[in-house]
């Protein structure tokens, strides 16, 4: 393989990555689910369970499907009016212009749908996408994801960046990629040249620990952010990797250190096969509960849970008000609030989205 990626169970055995006595295992895992690791994971891996390892080996447990899980957890399908285009939300929509990624990890939640011969828009599929967002004016926002985009070409990106930063009503482009850490050489001057955008453009970093920031990670980083490109990170909570608090600490430190803002840490999506990541969200809301001051706000990400079914995201973090009226501190002592600061109302979970819809539709 030129590009020096391991991609069949063979070269993840001659790498000695894993043993030959999971050969059959592997295949059968390969069969099913894209195989990928690129050598910038692989220079991080000690032993085959350690958190690197355990993001990007196959393991034979994905081969078991829990009950709960399901191949489309998010609910892409339901909101997917046409090929690569995905509209849940009233402001905004994805485009994934293919489903390629530079590693394919192993709790993916597209994991049916990514791989080296998928998902790749063609033209005609492209201005599609981009019609019906020039047709849709109540859109504000455009999230290139998939796969991964930063694996277009440096002019296909720019292209299609161009086009949709044209569309009058679109106020905000953000791009999901795992390519800084993931395959850092990629980032080379005419990507990073790819992203100017008149239109203000976020780059959402995926990354889960804190060897991942490479030295040659934080020049790719440092490249995009030096054409003014705002940084921030995704993190995916999952066992063995990043369910422990200083794993977290570390996590988001090193991010801040990168001037990567800690935004989103998902709670894992249910796709089949990926059991062994889980962690309940009781254990999430304490991990997260144990980082407020200990660290600076700035590395405190929104704990996220994407409701299956595609109902959307929504917070699911620790809570500090009680309903006694009472707030609790980072130590856990709770403090009495004055009555003016709080209404009856105020300690229960507000029904948001409903009546706010029905206040805001227009007249028929």
């Amino acid at each position: 393989m030129p590009d020096g990626t391991l991609r069949t169970p063979d070269a993840l055995i001659q790498a000695g990555l894993l043993p030959e006595s999971e050969r059959e295992a592997l295949a059968r895992i390969a069969a099913r689910y894209a195989i990928a690791v690129p050598p910038a994971f692989v220079r991080l891996i000690t032993h085959p369970d350690d958190p690197i390892a355990r993001q990007v080996l196959p393991h034979a447990d994905e081969l078991r499907t829990a009950p709960h899980e399901l191949p489309d957890p998010v609910g892409d399908a339901a909101h997917s009016p046409l090929r690569g285009v995905v509209h849940r939300y009233p402001d905004r929509l994805l485009i994934t212009p293919l489903l390629v990624c530079p590693l394919y990890c192993r709790f993916c939640f597209r994991r049916e749908q990514v791989g080296p011969d998928g998902g790749l828009l063609t033209e005609a599929e492209l201005q599609a996408a981009i019609a019906y967002v020039r047709a849709h004016p109540e859109l504000r926002e455009v999230i290139l994801t998939g796969g991964d985009p930063l694996l277009l070409s440096p002019r296909r990106l720019a292209w299609l960046l161009v086009a949709l930063a044209e569309i009058p009503h679109i106020e905000l482009l953000r791009i999901h990629t795992r390519v800084p850490v993931a395959d850092p050489q990629r980032v080379t001057d005419a990507l990073a040249a790819a992203l100017a955008s008149e239109t203000p453009l976020w780059l959402v970093l995926h990354a889960n620990h804190a060897s991942e920031f490479t030295q040659d990670a934080a020049a790719a980083i440092r490249r995009i952010q030096a054409g003014m490109i705002p940084v921030l990170g995704q993190s995916v909570l999952l066992r063995g990797v990043n369910d422990t608090v200083s794993a977290l600490e570390s996590l988001f430190r090193t991010m801040l250190r990168h001037r990567v803002k800690p935004y989103y840490l998902h709670q894992l999506d249910p796709a089949p096969g990926t059991a062994r990541f889980h962690v309940p969200i009781a254990e999430g809301q304490a991990l997260l509960a144990a980082l407020r001051g200990r660290v600076t706000g700035l590395a405190w990400p929104t704990y996220v849970l994407d409701i299956e079914g595609g109902h959307g995201k929504v917070p699911i973090g620790p809570r500090y008000l009680d309903a006694q009226g009472g707030v609790r501190d980072p130590d856990g002592t709770t403090h009495p609030l004055a009555a003016p600061l709080l209404a009856a109302h105020a300690l229960a979970e507000p029904p948001l989205a409903a009546p706010l819809l029905a206040r805001l539709a227009p007249a028929s």
